[in-house]
């Protein structure tokens, strides 16, 4: 997902408006991050239609990258370093038969996962917006 921009609402220091936390930070930091992510890899691989997906993927090193990539894109400290998404999910398109209605899948396991825990609507509305925008990178519509 390193095609999709990180939303940074941070203003520059020199500012005289104090700086808006970002989404990374509204929706707790890294423990609330890795919460999600290990909830949400959790519903993945127990969905018949995604697991096959996953199948001999180190899913502790997937869960790790996960949690940058996210970090990342809602705000965080630092950048992300992982494969564009359109390249990391390639093969999977060409070889494994990956489709839209999956990614929907995905999508609607990460809603559900910041409903799990609790997340603001407004929150998780942005996050589900930042998500849509890797649909398009992910099928090569950008």
């Amino acid at each position: 997902m390193s095609s999709a921009a990180a939303p940074s609402p941070a203003m520059d220091a020199n500012s005289s408006i104090a700086s808006v936390p970002t989404l990374y930070e509204r929706v707790g930091g890294v423990a609330a991050i890795e919460a999600a992510v290990d909830i949400f890899y959790n519903r993945i691989i127990a969905d018949p239609e995604l697991v096959r997906f996953f199948e001999g993927i180190d899913m502790k090193k997937q869960r790790r990258k996960q949690a940058a990539f996210m970090t990342y894109v809602f705000g965080g400290a630092g950048a992300y370093e992982g494969r564009d998404l359109f390249k990391a999910h390639k093969r999977l398109i060409e070889e494994q038969g990956l489709k839209e209605l999956h990614f929907d899948l995905v999508a609607g396991h990460l809603l559900e996962t910041l409903r799990f825990l609790n997340v603001p609507e407004d929150l998780t509305d942005e996050a589900m917006a930042i998500v849509a925008t890797a649909k398009p990178i992910i099928f090569g519509r950008v």
